[in-house]
């Protein structure tokens, strides 16, 4: 999930109303701030934080396709580069049996002996 963004958003409008309290403050009253740039100050943050969150919505329906695609993969022949048991690197295959998440959130398959990623798989068969 995208949380750095929604705090980012949060941040950037308390900035934003700080700077925007201070120019008030202290603006010349014989020459007051344009309200036209203001509206579009205003307008431009809006915008930011209409994108931010669906930035982090976009990245919450990546999530749930990435598990759904990881679920389907349950019982299927994937084909992927690993060790051989002679240390070297080969075309391994194997059969996926389970589906979690690491410490960092990301989907790990476990096929055989061997855990891989989403990335690493090369080929799927049924």
């Amino acid at each position: 999930m995208n949380v750095p963004a929604t705090a980012s958003s949060s941040k950037i409008q308390m900035d934003y109303m700080k700077l925007l309290v201070t120019q008030l403050q202290n603006q010349n009253p014989l020459e007051p701030m344009d309200n036209s740039e203001m509206a579009a100050q205003l307008t431009q943050f809006s915008q930011l934080e209409q994108l931010e969150s669906m930035n982090s919505n976009f990245a919450m329906v990546l999530d749930t396709v990435e598990h759904n695609y990881a679920a389907s993969l349950i019982g299927k022949e994937v084909s992927f580069v690993g060790e051989t048991a002679s240390g070297e690197a080969d075309v391994i295959s194997g059969v996926v049996e389970q589906i979690f998440n690491d410490a960092d959130g990301e989907i790990i398959l476990l096929a055989g002996a061997h855990t891989l990623g989403l990335s690493d798989i090369m080929s799927v068969k049924n």
